[in-house]
């Protein structure tokens, strides 16, 4: 009887201890043209843990005119205030470029593209140095002090400039490539590499590219970054939810022998698609404003609804009898997409897990709690 007991205390004490083995790394992908952190953001990467970001750095385009990829829409102002999350450098290439470009062209690319990443890093040490030379020259109250002796900036600016370095454990690179693209876009991730050698690289993998691995094959890189979302195509008609769904996320996880190690992108936005006679007009971002115009806009289906009137929203100009589907991941759908990721794809406290993406208005809308729960689920 004795030992009956003891072994039942063991499976309890054993099952209690391994309920959570682990503790995600918190991330969000940060997608915008100007990396500027105020006073809210930071309270929102300090209230959420947010202990990394991938931060769009750069675009690389195919130039028609000049025949030869690009680097464009660079990140402008990059200033971070009290926050201070690891940073991933990501850098997006059409998959035109790889279809296109000759080796000689891809070479060059993958120069250029390490002394942007290098550039855009230096001006991030130039604004952290900025606000370390600030809060030194002028302490807080120095105005109320009467023997104050303000310090030379400029001095002060550059000890605190030399202490920091361009070091990014990591780079990501984002390309939807393909069958014919493939093996110009993995040479071009082996000349990335060159140009980055303490730097571990990381390819984005697109849901087919997981479910035939086969066919798409699998990028010469450290580690993956999965794609969870943007399942169909927006302007298809009779697509749900082209953001996704739980039920298509699992027609393409159906396997867990991918030969990367795997971080994982969800979504955290939303958004209007716009049809007129059944044809695509375009996606509206911000439409909350119209949303809760009940006069002009009359709701047909849980996320369909039809224009009373015409308006103008954000520069874009809707007609009465115009369709609008309003697509968003749900607090449901969102717990179920975790479970078969989760049964799937094995995570650890190395696994970034990364909504997409940090705007302080879909963080509210879903609310701080439940992503800090979607985080814990894993």
């Amino acid at each position: 009887m004795k030992n009956i007991i003891y072994i039942f205390l063991f499976a309890v004490l054993n099952g209690a201890s391994c309920e959570k083995e682990h503790e995600v790394i918190r991330s969000f992908c940060y997608w915008k043209t100007d990396l500027n952190f105020e006073k809210e953001e930071d309270s929102l990467i300090r209230e959420l843990d947010v202990k990394h970001l991938y931060v769009r750095f750069f675009d690389v385009d195919w130039n028609p005119y000049a025949k030869e990829p690009l680097p464009v829409a660079s990140i402008r102002n990059t200033s971070l205030n009290e926050s201070n999350p690891e940073i991933t450098p990501s850098i997006f290439i059409t998959n035109e470029v790889v279809l296109q470009a000759n080796t000689k062209q891809l070479d060059s690319l993958a120069s250029r593209i390490a002394q942007r990443v290098k550039q855009i890093g230096e001006n991030i040490n130039q604004s952290k140095a900025d606000k370390i030379a600030n809060s030194i020259v002028y302490p807080k109250d120095y105005y109320k002090q009467k023997d104050f002796k303000r310090l030379n900036y400029d001095s002060i600016k550059a000890i605190e400039l030399a202490k920091l370095k361009v070091d990014f454990k990591e780079i990501l690179i984002d390309c939807d490539w393909t069958e014919k693209s493939k093996k110009n876009y993995f040479y071009l991730l082996q000349q990335i590499k060159k140009g980055f050698p303490t730097s571990k690289i990381a390819a984005t993998i697109r849901l087919w590219q997981y479910k035939f691995a086969e066919k798409a094959g699998v990028p010469p890189v450290d580690k993956g970054l999965l794609m969870c979302y943007n399942l169909t195509k927006p302007d298809d008609f009779k697509t749900k939810n082209s953001i996704g769904t739980s039920d298509e996320l699992a027609q393409y996880i159906t396997h867990s022998n991918y030969k990367l190690k795997l971080d994982i992108a969800l979504p955290l936005y939303s958004w209007a698609v716009v049809f007129r006679g059944n044809q695509f007009k375009g996606i509206l971002s911000d439409y909350d404003q119209l949303r809760n115009d009940s006069i002009k806009l009359k709701k047909v289906s849980d996320s369909k609804y039809v224009l009373q009137d015409d308006v103008l929203v954000s520069q874009t100009y809707l007609r009465n009898g115009d369709e609008i589907r309003i697509e968003k991941i749900s607090e449901d759908e969102l717990e179920k997409m975790i479970s078969i990721i989760k049964d799937k794809i094995k995570i650890d406290n190395q696994t970034k897990i990364t909504f997409f993406s940090f705007d302080k208005k879909y963080i509210n809308d879903y609310g701080t709690q439940n992503i800090a729960n979607y985080y814990a689920r894993f």
